[in-house]
């Protein structure tokens, strides 16, 4: 039988510990890569319907920060607003105010909501805006729903009904936005304007029209008729839906 020591190994040699070298551990930059690789995989494979709101924005923002965690920027940004819907409605100042939000980011996010709201707008424009009900009540809920100001604009539209501009007449409070019916036809004459279409929002949420809305309607409708410009609607936008005058028989 062979012995260790006959082999020339000493007792503190076959005692020794040898060192084991501990797992290297991931960085966190490999972390987050493979947290957005598997985000970009899910969304290829089950699309984007299948992600909820904060990884919609999430992926979106990838874009804005090549590196890094976004994921609790993107929490911070429906906490702070309350939806997508309302993020994309926010302003650069009030994106702002969300930490980790800088100019680029809020920029790239406001980019996100006009190109939506462009979208909206061709669905309306080259055909009369009256046959494309729904298509513009969804237009009007991505231009108005999430606004945190009153907003009063107006849809100027030509003899057949078709849209010629759309122009945002005023901006207010919280919850006012003065108008003046003068200056809605003024802006219809110049632009060879048969008909329009009032619109407004109510940052409260809530659609249903207030008494100051049904009188400046009044107004606006007389004094389109003496000069032969139609009044086909006023909407109002909020987050809860849009009320119309002509649906509720309020004109």
């Amino acid at each position: 039988m062979v012995s260790v020591k006959s082999l020339g190994v000493s007792d503190a040699e076959l005692f020794a510990v040898v060192p084991v070298e501990a797992p290297k551990k991931r960085s966190a930059h490999a972390h987050h890569a493979g947290h957005r690789e598997r985000l970009r995989q899910r969304a290829k494979v089950g699309g984007f319907v299948a992600l909820p709101d904060y990884e919609l924005l999430e992926l979106y923002l990838f874009r804005t920060f090549p590196r890094g965690d976004v994921k609790p920027l993107a929490k911070s940004l429906l906490t702070r607003f309350g939806s997508l819907g309302a993020v994309l409605g926010a302003t650069i100042e009030e994106l702002a105010t969300v930490p980790g939000v800088g100019e680029a980011a809020a920029m790239d996010i406001k980019l996100l909501h006009e190109a939506t709201l462009r979208a909206g707008r061709d669905k309306i424009v080259k055909r009369p805006v009256i046959s494309s009900w729904s298509a513009l009540l969804g237009y009007v809920r991505v231009a108005l729903a999430n606004e945190s100001r009153e907003q009063f604009r107006v849809l100027f539209l030509d003899k057949k009904n078709q849209l010629i501009a759309d122009e945002v007449m005023n901006r207010g409070t919280v919850d006012h936005a003065p108008v003046y019916p003068r200056e809605v036809m003024r802006r219809a004459l110049e632009l060879s304007s048969s008909n329009i279409i009032i619109l407004h929002n109510h940052p409260s949420g809530d659609p249903t029209p207030s008494r100051p809305d049904i009188e400046m309607t009044k107004q606006i409708v007389e004094a389109g008729k003496a000069l032969k410009i139609a009044v086909h609607d006023h909407l109002v936008v909020g987050r809860e839906g849009v009320a119309s005058f002509k649906a509720l028989g309020l004109m």
